[in-house]
Formats: structure tokens, C-alpha cells, sequence
């Protein structure tokens, strides 16, 4: 099963607010030649992790049907996060900033890699204790295991730190 989260907190120029621009990108992925969209979640709202005063996310998860690699999905998702008007600057504390988009690979048919350097690191890291990648994920793979430590989902949404915030939209 290939799994990606997608999130953003803030509005898209192009596209609008954060649901809409998250919304437009799966379409995009649905619509590239290499992908297609099998089931997407709920959108769900989450405070942001760490805590901090920047707007809260929208989070969801779809899961893909692809003849691209782990890595050629990324590139892709990386093309799709430009579009719709996302700027990678490596290094420059990208790490738990606010964004327009970020599609994240979460898991790519249970494969395991630590490389990270060309390469997706597999499953993402952290994503077993974020409330906003489970609880989407559920409404998609509820039956998912991790291909690290295999633990269920269920298992995982119970061991989630309770200060985590996340809540479903609703009409989503």
C-alpha cells in the first residue's frame, strides 16, 4: 500500500486556503500520468507539533496507485508542492515551519530505507506518533501495520501522546 499525507497551514495564492490548496493537490496527484488516487481521508485540523502560535494544519491521507519508484513518487509530490506554490529551501529551517503544501510519502508498499540522502526515508519518520498522519489514515487503511515495528494502527492511535490535537472537519 502507498500511503502520503498531505497538510498545509497556510493559504495558497493560487489556490486559496489551506483545505483548498490540500484539496487542488490531490487532485494534481490524481491527475499526473504516473498516479492515481485509490481513497482519500477526512480532512482533519491539528494544532501544530511542536506547539507554537502558527496557524493550525489541515491534514489528510490518500492512498496511491503508482508505476513510479519511492523516489520518482517524491519527485512528483516535490513538482506538485512547487505548483502550488511551495519553496523548498533546504536548511533553512523547513523543519516544522508553516506551509502552503507538504506531501509527504508515509509509506510506499512496506518498504524499509534509512538512506534519506537520494532516496525517501521508509516509513516516514515520526509519523507513528503524529495524530494528524493516524487519524486520517485510518479512514483509508485501517488495517495498516508498520513495516518497522508492526505494530496496528490502532495500537499506535492509543499510544499517541494526549496533547496532540486533531479533529476532523466536517462535510469532509
Amino acid at each position: 500500500m502507498i500511503l502520503i499525507g498531505i497538510g498545509a497551514n497556510l493559504p495558497s495564492e493560487r489556490f486559496g486556503s489551506a483545505i483548498e490548496t490540500c484539496s487542488h493537490a490531490l487532485g494534481l496527484i490524481n491527475a499526473h500520468p504516473n498516479t492515481k488516487v485509490l481513497d482519500n481521508s477526512r480532512w482533519f485540523e491539528s494544532a501544530p507539533v511542536p506547539p507554537s502560535d502558527q496557524p493550525w494544519f489541515i491534514n489528510g491521507v490518500a492512498s496511491l496507485k503508482t508505476d513510479l519508484s519511492a523516489t520518482g513518487l517524491l519527485d512528483v509530490l516535490h513538482e506538485i508542492e512547487s505548483q502550488c506554490g511551495r519553496e523548498r529551501r533546504e536548511g533553512v529551517g523547513e523543519k516544522n515551519a508553516p506551509r502552503v503544501l507538504d506531501l509527504d510519502l508515509l509509506d510506499f508498499n512496506g518498504e524499509l530505507s534509512i538512506n534519506g540522502q537520494k532516496k525517501p526515508i521508509l516509513p516516514h519518520p515520526r509519523m507513528d506518533t503524529r495524530a494528524f498522519v493516524l487519524l486520517p489514515m485510518a479512514d483509508v487503511a485501517p488495517d495498516w501495520r508498520h513495516p518497522r515495528t508492526k505494530q496496528t494502527l490502532d495500537e499506535l492511535i492509543k499510544a499517541l501522546n494526549p496533547d496532540q490535537v486533531a479533529r476532523a472537519v466536517e462535510g469532509t
